[in-house]
């Protein structure tokens, strides 16, 4: 069989999707999340497992009840490509090739190819011959941009990276990025308050927020310290009940988790505080773009490798800036840094995308 595999690999869930020779999707499954980065290589490779099993179910023939098991019996796939969310090394996408080369029976080699996720979302610039070069922009759980230039075989090269750096260093224009940004706001109206300043307009997301963790009344916002820290509690089956839901979450997933409320209130109540949040988070996932870039008053030779805006592609891929409003403030802060795109793209299934241009390539087949 000469299956073509494409799995992206995120912080929320692993999306699986199989392609016949002609780019036709034959299967498609999701499972957890595989960051990279944030688990074991066991668990990372399980939740592959379970993705690329149950997307062969309608696969082979006659098609399967149960998942499929891996390794394979006999060689299933001609070629696959990962895109996966923390693999930014070369360190980690040799451990990450070597368990999945175990996994689905394909040597480490060109017939497996491993690369971080935004490389799946440079896929758009196959689509534009009058233009070699791309900017991809994940904004979801997290973010990353990386730029590419298209070789003269038709390969992406990547060509330069910034971001992906996690919640702890980075993230900007991420769920956990607008998560905190969101309290840090609602500090910095505290301290304004407290130094008798004109108090702000009332806002539906600051009164969300606070009740969300137990807090009436913006006056006692500072009773959100303790709750953004405190490190997750040893829990048993007695000691659940009594504690709030919120605890129960990892710290950053408390923050992470506070973005819907925060696209609500801006883009359907036109909450001017909500916006206040997303235009600052907009403008630092802007300045990593930008980053890439060659501004017009840049000299080309002290940035060899920044891309022209105008002679390339943005491609947008992730939860967050898969809503257009959000995509539009991105757009309008490059536009201030005067960076104004050829073309714009959001990827809303990456996996399939990459899928059949691993078809494309028919990297793998033997005739």
């Amino acid at each position: 069989m000469s299956f073509f595999l494409c799995v992206d690999c995120g912080g929320s869930k692993t999306s699986a999707v199989i392609a016949n020779r002609s780019g036709d999707v034959l299967g498609r499954a999701l499972a957890g999340p595989s960051n990279f980065a944030y688990m074991s290589v066991s668990s990372f490779t399980d939740a592959v497992r379970m993705a690329v099993s149950n997307a062969l179910k309608t696969c082979v023939s006659p098609p399967s009840i149960e998942p499929v098991s891996l390794p394979p019996s006999s060689p299933l796939f001609a070629s696959a490509w990962f895109g996966i969310s923390g693999v930014d090394s070369p360190a980690a996408a040799h451990n990450a090739s070597v368990a999945l080369s175990a996994l689905l029976g394909i040597p480490v080699g060109p017939r497996l190819i491993v690369a971080n996720d935004t490389h799946l979302l440079a896929a758009p610039l196959r689509l534009h011959p009058d233009i070699s070069h791309a900017v991809t922009a994940i904004g979801g759980t997290g973010s990353c941009v990386v730029s590419f230039t298209q070789t003269s075989t038709g390969m992406l090269a990547e060509l330069a990276r910034i971001g992906g750096w996690g919640w702890i260093l980075g993230d900007e224009g991420g769920g956990f990025h607008v998560g905190r940004e969101t309290i840090r706001q609602i500090m910095f109206d505290a301290a304004r308050e407290s130094l008798g300043m004109t108090p702000p307009p009332p806002s539906s997301l600051k009164a969300n927020v606070l009740a969300r963790f137990g807090i009436e009344g913006v006056q006692n916002a500072a009773e959100v310290l303790p709750v953004v820290h405190l490190p997750e509690p040893s829990l048993t089956a007695d000691t659940i009940p009594a504690v709030p839901s919120y605890l129960l979450v990892a710290r950053e997933k408390r923050l992470s988790q506070l973005s819907p409320l925060v696209f609500d209130a801006a883009f359907k109540e036109e909450d001017e505080f909500a916006l206040k949040v997303l235009r600052k988070c907009a403008g630092e996932l802007a300045d990593q773009i930008a980053m890439l870039c060659l501004g017009p008053e840049e000299d080309p030779n002290l940035k060899p490798k920044g891309v022209v805006a105008k002679d390339a592609v943005l491609c947008f891929g992730g939860s967050l800036v898969g809503i257009q409003s959000y995509r539009a403030l991105v757009s309008d802060e490059l536009k201030k840094r005067g960076h104004v795109f050829r073309y714009v793209e959001f990827v809303d299934d990456a996996a399939a995308v990459g899928a059949a241009g691993l078809a494309s390539s028919g990297i793998g087949v033997t005739e």
